[in-house]
């Protein structure tokens, strides 16, 4: 039978997306699956990977089911992911343990024992990342730490796409390049594990999964995963990138000065360059490209969409209430009330750091600020400062990425945010940039379905499947007058930071939250 189409899926944080394409990135058919993070403790974020990848593998069926199309008729599959997660796994191949979240930010107290073997700096040069409670290292310092019967158990650490792909029928545990630098023991430079990180840190190699390079055919789709995907038996498993990396690739960052924004749950900034860069703040993130032998510089928060998903839910309960007995969409009632303000929310300022400050400040100590408020404002001023404030941290990533020399090409939004032309508007203003969006906006899974396609040998590389596949929809250009406005909010909000951060009001309220059970 031809082949005609290509499946990817994206097991995000809040849920999972699987789609199946033609060769020439036309969707066929897409579905989405919903999931929850657990909440044990202060500082703890965990979730179970088994569901997250029935959930996958429950939209993959529906994608099958919608299109009609003959599952023998899908040339590959592979696999985008939340990255930095920290899955631990016994002899047996079982889960030991909830899997950690990229966002748990336990392991405060192991970041500061990295500090004592290893300066900052010199930690930054070997990985290209901050030494941060992000990534598996500090993670599984604290699992031996505290967890000795999990701990002694352990047979591999391993992150969820090297889950993912296992479940599906993978011969074992494959890391792609790209993901393998959030595990904070790879030197992206050299293409490897740092000997010298593994031995400080007295942790085997052994340990932890087999990188490989992304679109490399690693295993078939056993006949349990067929029953529960749709695909047919035997249906080539490629492998996939991280999240961020998949999308760069579905966003088309394939040249030097290609830059794609994303505001996900977390929000992303990344950079395709071509040689080697280490900051010398030690604040960008540096990863492989899902091209091999290159490179993305990433800026990172923590909270993003996912900041206004909880506006949605917790102040936005009349439009939610509203869009639930009309069936329709919360999101566009917001999106009206924000409409109607004016840019600059009436003077409102919001610092969103309701999951703590990443990339360029990586301060896990930071919270939400609301700082102008008067009787004046109403919840269309609140509903526009959050979006704003969610911006206002996208350009401070933005404007610590262009320090390193970059000259932006173009400039690509991508994710289900898109959908959002007011926010679309608020970025090109924001960030005083025209931009673009996607005709197909979850780049991370047509990223995926990218590197199948190139792991199946439809393309010949990453780069010639991109320009192929990846198609933009509409272009949005600053408005002169807003961007004034963004820059003074900008400046306020920067000193609003620095003033709560040099004044120890953050690791305050910090302590008194931990105190108080939060």
């Amino acid at each position: 039978m031809k082949l005609k189409y290509l499946a990817g899926i994206d097991i995000g944080t809040t849920g999972a997306k699987a789609a199946i394409f033609d060769f020439s990135g036309n969707p066929v058919a897409s579905a989405y699956r919903e999931y929850i993070c657990s909440y044990p403790k202060p500082n703890w974020i965990e979730q179970d990977p088994r569901q997250l990848v029935d959930a996958a593998m429950d939209a993959l069926r529906e994608v099958i089911s919608k299109s009609g199309l003959n599952n023998k008729e899908v040339a590959a599959l592979s696999v985008s992911s939340q990255r930095s997660c920290t899955i631990f796994i016994d002899k047996n191949n079982r889960l030991l343990r909830p899997m950690i979240s990229w966002q748990d930010s336990r392991a405060f107290v192991e970041v500061n024992e990295i500090r004592e073997k290893i300066s900052d700096m010199d930690y930054y040069n070997i990985t290209g990342f901050p030494n941060n409670t992000t990534w598996l290292l500090p993670k599984i310092m604290w699992v031996r730490k505290n967890e000795p019967d999990v701990w002694n158990k352990t047979y591999k650490v391993i992150q969820l796409h090297d889950y993912t792909v296992n479940s599906l029928g993978a011969d074992g545990y494959f890391n792609d390049i790209s993901d393998s630098g959030l595990s904070g023991l790879w030197d992206s430079n050299k293409f490897s594990w740092s000997d010298e990180l593994l031995e400080l840190f007295d942790i085997d190699k052994t340990l932890l999964s087999d990188p490989v390079p992304s679109a490399r055919q690693i295993g078939k789709l056993s006949v349990e995963a067929s029953e529960k995907s749709g695909l047919a038996e035997g249906t080539p498993i490629v492998s996939g990138a991280g999240d961020q990396n998949s999308a760069a690739i579905g966003a088309g960052l394939v040249e030097n000065g290609d830059i794609s924004i994303s505001m996900g749950t977390a929000g992303n900034a990344n950079a395709y360059i071509d040689k080697p860069f280490r900051d010398p703040d030690g604040k960008i993130m540096v990863v492989n490209h899902a091209i091999y032998g290159k490179w993305q510089i990433e800026g990172h928060q923590a909270g993003a969409a996912g900041v206004f998903r909880w506006f949605r839910d917790e102040i936005g309960t009349y439009e939610k209430y509203i869009a639930s007995k009309d069936n329709d969409d919360a999101y566009k009632l917001l999106d009206k009330m924000v409409i109607d303000t004016p840019a600059g929310s009436r003077g409102l300022v919001f610092l969103p750091f309701l999951a703590s400050a990443a990339s360029p400040r990586w301060n896990p100590d930071a919270k939400g600020v609301l700082a102008g408020l008067a009787f004046s404002h109403d919840r269309g001023c609140l509903a526009r400062a959050f979006l704003e404030g969610i911006t206002l941290e996208m350009k401070d990533i933005i404007k610590s990425l262009l320090k390193s020399g970059i000259k932006p090409r173009k400039v690509i939004l991508q994710g289900g945010s898109t959908k959002s032309n007011i926010w679309n508007q608020i970025q090109a203003d924001m960030y005083n940039l025209p931009v673009k969006t996607l005709k197909f906006t979850d780049a991370a899974v047509m990223g995926a379905a990218i590197m199948a396609g190139v792991g199946a040998g439809i393309f010949s590389n990453i780069k010639q499947a991109s320009d192929k596949m990846v198609h933009t929809d509409r272009e949005y250009l600053p408005v002169a007058k807003n961007a004034e406005i963004y820059d003074e909010l900008y400046d306020i909000y920067c000193r609003i930071y620095s003033s709560f951060k040099e004044n120890k009001i953050f690791e305050d309220i910090s302590k008194l939250q931990i105190k108080l059970g939060l």
